[in-house]
């Protein structure tokens, strides 16, 4: 899948590759997550990402490869677009390394079109986008955009709870500032593909079994809450 055709996720029909890694062409590694998150929303998965987790917070997400969490740029629109996550965390067995995510508009990266239809039919009840970089201080375009990699988290309400879509495109912007293929996977080994992989199907995991208590708690005084017995 190429990052040109990232529209075809708005479809929740299955996809070639739902869960798998493959090496582009141009050096770019891409990594594809589907994660059923029993008993979540995507009103939930919005309102985690816009409570900024803090070191703490994202232990719980992720109990063995989250070590740390702050955040930089307050949104200017509330919420989380336009925030930087600088996180500390491991791909599963990989060393820890220290990255920085600047969390972007839906809009830039599909059809507003497409992404609008697909939140009226019910296709899509949340997305998540985002630019990461290598590091506290990654390379940025003089608009401010971090360059480096991407990625989507793309959530469908179901009448069990909430299935969720993650795409990477590791080194996506790479290319198009003279980065070589070489280059490319030296930067993003093959080793890096089954790493994530497992990674972030282990943290919505994890965080599906947290989430949906922390919603209610967090927003008990808005919506009706129902008591296990």
């Amino acid at each position: 899948m190429q990052f040109e055709e990232l529209d075809r996720l708005l479809n929740p029909a299955p996809m070639p590759l739902e869960l798998g890694y493959e090496r582009l062409e141009n050096g770019v590694m891409h990594v594809a997550i589907r994660t059923d998150m029993h008993g979540c929303s995507g009103a939930m998965f919005d309102w985690w990402f816009a409570s900024r987790p803090l070191t703490q917070w994202y232990r719980w997400w992720h109990p063995v490869d989250h070590v740390a969490s702050s955040w930089l740029e307050e949104s200017p629109h509330g919420g989380v677009i336009g925030a930087i996550h600088q996180v500390e965390e491991r791909f599963t067995a990989m060393p820890a390394e220290r990255l920085s995510i600047q969390f972007r508009d839906p809009e830039e990266m599909f059809g507003a079109a497409s992404l609008t239809a697909a939140r009226a039919t019910g296709a899509v009840s949340a997305v998540i986008c985002g630019h990461g970089g290598g590091g506290f201080e990654p390379r940025r375009r003089p608009d401010g955009a971090i360059i480096g990699s991407r990625m989507v988290h793309i959530a469908r309400d179901t009448p069990w709870g909430m299935v969720l879509r993650s795409h990477f495109f590791l080194g996506h912007d790479l290319p198009g500032v003279g980065v070589p293929r070489p280059a490319l996977v030296e930067l993003f080994p093959d080793g890096i593909g089954p790493g994530l992989l497992q990674h972030c199907y282990d943290e919505f995991t994890f965080l599906s079994r947290l989430l949906p208590s922390l919603y209610i708690a967090e927003n008990r005084d808005n919506i009706p809450v129902q008591l296990p017995w």
